[in-house]
């Protein structure tokens, strides 16, 4: 069986609240659906995101290589040779990371529908159920305290606050965040490389010594000043998770080597699809790092695709995995759900991704 034709899918949808970062203010998810075809007409899903301010991937990058590149490459290949076909994507370009995982995750999709599969079982794993965090929009103190408490309210217990746009202001954010969620909801901060290492060192020492009990820092500087984040990480007590600075196995490999962080996000759009992904949380693990599995903002096809990541892998901390929660309406037909603070993966084959909307996108192949 072979597969018959890479197609392209341009999603725009809106999100219900704003989601805004020391990095940027969006109200949609632009995205890039890519369709791989067999034969038989099954067909396997992935999704490349647009984030011009962490990946440099647009949406128009990752067409012209689907299209031009690895469409062409995959064309009449051998469709159950899934090592193979992910191996070539591999090596068929250099970065491009989003297009490549997009592939990547349509290739893992369509070999689990073809075995007639959840793609976490495909994996490895069983489970159907898959715990997340939930972002709280960066903001001011009172706006925050509110987010916080709606989202306790709808079952969440793991809050990422983003933070990082202004340090001066950012212990006092925390600080009412945890009044108005109480001692049972953990917190989590998300800098998005808005502090320098001074002002990081500064505001998570203030965040310990007022006992804000607070579970860890994500990115609290530049992604390439790796000696800034080994700095910070000497520095303080609260656990240090590397995201923007670790794309591949190479930029892991150098946070380890430097001591520069405890844990690392890895994230499917980073990495260039599930196999890195999978050496990534290997490579952490053995050394002793702790992990968790991310996303950008994206659809219900890039969630799925991380979610049965973790079911089937596992992290050490509860994953970071709402992006589509934020979505006013699915640009899709199936795959995930969220019930309260746990995504649900179908138990349908693969990402279990009926079609997409074809109504409200542009199609390309």
């Amino acid at each position: 069986m072979t597969i018959a034709a890479v197609r392209t899918h341009r999603l725009s949808a809106p999100l219900h609240t704003p989601f805004v970062t020391a990095l940027r203010r969006t109200t949609t998810v632009d995205t890039l659906v890519v369709e791989v075809v067999d034969t038989d007409g099954r067909s396997g899903f992935g999704e490349a995101p647009q984030v011009w301010q962490v990946t440099g991937a647009s949406i128009a990058g990752a067409e012209a290589c689907v299209q031009h590149l690895l469409g062409p490459l995959l064309t009449g290949r051998d469709a159950d040779d899934l090592q193979a076909r992910c191996a070539e994507v591999r090596r068929a370009v250099v970065g491009n990371e989003s297009a490549r995982a997009a592939v990547d995750v349509a290739l893992h999709d369509l070999a689990a529908r073809r075995l007639g599969v959840p793609l976490v079982r495909l994996l490895g794993g069983t489970t159907l159920r898959v715990p997340t965090d939930v972002t709280l929009a960066a903001g001011d103190a009172v706006d925050l305290a509110a987010a916080a408490t709606r989202r306790r309210a709808e079952g969440f217990t793991v809050l990422k606050l983003k933070v990082g746009t202004d340090a001066r202001g950012d212990l006092d954010r925390v600080r009412a965040v945890r009044a108005a969620v109480g001692p049972e909801v953990r917190i989590r901060l998300d800098a998005n490389q808005g502090w320098t290492p001074r002002e990081a060192v500064r505001v998570i020492r203030g965040i310990e010594d007022a006992g804000l009990d607070v579970e860890l820092v994500e990115q609290p500087v530049h992604r390439r000043d790796l000696d800034g984040l080994a700095w910070v990480s000497d520095r303080v007590e609260l656990p240090i998770l590397a995201d923007e600075s670790v794309f591949d196995l190479r930029d892991l490999v150098e946070v380890i080597r430097r001591r520069a962080a405890d844990m690392v996000n890895v994230k499917l759009a980073k990495c260039g699809g599930l196999h890195t992904a999978r050496t990534l949380l290997d490579l952490a693990a053995a050394h002793g790092m702790g992990t968790i599995v991310g996303s950008m903002m994206e659809s219900q096809v890039g969630l799925g695709a991380a979610a049965s990541l973790v079911a089937a892998y596992g992290t050490t901390a509860v994953s970071d995995l709402d992006a589509a929660w934020w979505l006013a309406w699915s640009p899709v037909a199936g795959g995930i759900r969220y019930d309260g603070a746990t995504v649900v993966l179908p138990d349908a084959p693969g990402l279990g991704i009926a079609n997409v909307n074809e109504a409200k996108v542009q199609t390309r192949g």
